[in-house]
């Protein structure tokens, strides 16, 4: 049965928000952050200090594309707000890791041992900040930050040993602000 079904998001005061057909941007304190949504007969509207999405005859399938929309728009205002952070650790028994950052490269040094440093990307948007055994990821965008992160994760993945034994690695300690 089709419904009439329309979100509404608040915006804060003194953020800057621009709708162009399925691109949204919001500005606040020199941070930007923009996304374009795949959206087929769903509107997305300003109306003064409010974000309109919705449908007149909306389905099970829209409704669930509107939540998921209105989710994302929340967490971007979040991320203008207060940037998104993430906490990794960096644990090693047998061999001492060092982690470098270089450019868009995350570059970890003699992990298990191996001579070949292994590379992983920084997200554009992402700012990675290494001291000693932690490393600190921040973004406006939460989804380039948790996506550096498990880039991060996933380099120092081990497959071929035993992980009773080989506990070394990196690992997501805090994601955006919730302890693991």
């Amino acid at each position: 049965m089709r419904k009439e079904i329309f979100q509404e998001i608040e915006v804060p005061e003194g953020m800057e928000v621009e709708v162009k057909g399925n691109l949204i941007k919001l500005k606040e304190n020199g941070k930007e952050i923009e996304k374009k949504f795949d959206i087929h007969n769903i509107t997305i509207e300003r109306k003064k200090n409010k974000i309109i999405i919705g449908d007149k005859k909306a389905t099970k399938n829209e409704k669930k594309v509107i939540n998921t929309i209105a989710a994302h728009i929340k967490n971007m205002i979040k991320g203008v707000r207060e940037e998104f952070k993430y906490n990794l650790k960096v644990c090693s028994s047998h061999f001492p890791i060092t982690v470098e950052v270089e450019g868009s490269e995350i570059i970890i040094k003699n992990f298990l041992g191996e001579k070949v440093p292994r590379k992983t990307k920084i997200v554009p948007g992402a700012d990675v900040k290494v001291e000693r055994d932690t490393i600190t990821i921040t973004s406006p965008n939460k989804e380039s930050a948790g996506q550096t992160a498990a880039n991060l994760e996933k380099a120092t993945w081990i497959r071929s040993r035993d992980r009773r034994i080989f506990q070394d690695g990196i690992f997501i300690t805090n994601k955006a602000g919730k302890s693991i």
